[in-house]
């Protein structure tokens, strides 16, 4: 038994081994934090080198509130030190400050109102190649390739290389907690196609992110080359992976219950409500922080150097916030959920992220109204770990 196995067993802290990257049944990820919530709000994960777990929504929100004490420098439980640095996401104090100063201009509602027509003809384009079909897988066919292509138009990358920019994203996020090297490999592949696309900028700049991030300065001075990848790094991760499988969750459950389908479809001003409520019953993100100090939430002991999930979907279906958290309501209002997160590592993109399920959810129903999970397929749906998205979403619908 481990130190802090004991230290958590003497407190009265629960213990579990637990593989929260493995690949299971859809929901049943959603399922066992709700089911640990009820055993207690904090827990001693064993699995892999260890490390705590919070599952409610009042840990989760002082942790992510509380960066002085909670940094992070480290955001994967299973890699308290790591040889790699995503900017701005594992960056604390000023020059984190320095960054989203950078960056929040050009992730603001006034900018992403500005790409609308771009988005919603993307979205279009892509709706009308499936709808003659009467089929689709989902998640391949429209939820994979939809935010993907605009964040890489965003970024200034050639999209006709987005299959091979989705295997490296794949790799980086949705390797298991054994395939490290896979992760690496992925991650040294983006970082070498962003230094020949960061050299090609300072030749020939143009209107996108790696051009205007050659300006940034952090701390009075210009970023380094391995900052400036490393900044490519985790826009491209953010970027390729998030809104999708946010899409993956909301249609299953628009296919699985045509009633709520219909009410969009009489009311297409309803979508935004149910988009907050598809974000706060799907929270797909498990961040983690790591402690820089002895600490103590809700009873547990968690020391210095000691790393901890907080997943955020514990704390937007915990019952202490929200009534009735497992149902599916897309009428809940309000809907205060931090799917986003909180404090200052909140969602960069979440002005860009709810536009684009918005503008997909009103082109998809003005053309495919009526659709189902296709025969067979919903007993045999599975979810990643990690980053929790769907593996596949094969849907079919009358012609």
């Amino acid at each position: 038994m481990t130190t802090a196995e004991n230290a958590a067993e003497k407190s009265g802290c629960p213990v579990h081994n637990f593989d929260f990257m493995a690949t299971k049944p859809a929901g049943e990820h959603f399922a066992d934090y709700d089911a640990f919530r009820e055993q207690g709000s904090v827990f001693w994960n064993s699995y892999g080198p260890g490390f705590w777990t919070i599952v409610n929504h009042e840990g989760i929100l002082e942790v992510l509130q509380r960066p002085d004490v909670f940094s992070n420098q480290s955001v994967t439980p299973l890699d308290p030190e790591p040889a790699y640095k995503w900017i701005p996401e594992m960056l604390d104090g000023e020059e984190h400050r320095d960054w989203r100063t950078f960056l929040g201009p050009l992730f603001s509602p006034a900018r992403v109102a500005d790409m609308e027509q771009g988005v919603r003809d993307r979205a279009i384009e892509l709706i009308e190649k499936i709808a003659p079909l009467g089929k689709c897988d989902f998640m391949t066919d429209f939820a994979q390739l939809f935010p993907t292509s605009i964040f890489v138009e965003m970024m200034g990358l050639p999209i006709e290389e987005l299959p091979q920019f989705m295997e490296w994203e794949h790799d980086i996020l949705h390797s298991s907690a054994d395939e490290t090297d896979r992760k690496m490999a992925g991650m040294t592949a983006v970082m070498s196609r962003f230094a020949q696309i960061v050299e090609e900028r300072r030749k020939n700049p143009q209107d996108d992110l790696v051009t205007k991030a050659l300006d940034v300065q952090v701390n009075g001075a210009p970023v380094t080359d391995d900052d400036l990848l490393s900044f490519c790094l985790l826009m491209f991760m953010a970027g390729l992976d998030t809104v999708s499988v946010t899409l993956g969750w909301s249609f299953l459950h628009l296919a699985k219950n045509s009633d709520d389908r219909q009410r969009i479809l009489d009311n297409p001003a309803a979508i935004s409500t149910a988009i907050e409520e598809f974000l706060r019953a799907y929270a797909i993100v498990i961040p983690a922080r790591k402690a820089m100090e002895d600490v103590e939430i809700q009873g547990c002991p968690i020391k210095a150097g000691e790393m901890i999930s907080v997943p955020l979907n514990a704390a937007t279906r915990d019952a202490a916030e929200f009534d009735d958290p497992t149902a599916v309501d897309i009428t809940r209002s309000p809907n205060r959920h931090i799917a986003f997160g909180a404090g200052p590592h909140r969602c960069l993109g979440s002005h860009l992220a709810r536009r684009e399920l918005q503008i997909a959810l009103e082109e998809w129903h003005k053309r495919i109204p009526s659709y189902r999970i296709a025969s067979g397929a919903l007993e045999t749906l599975m979810s990643t770990g990690g980053q929790l998205g769907l593996t596949s979403l094969p849907l079919e619908w009358d012609l």
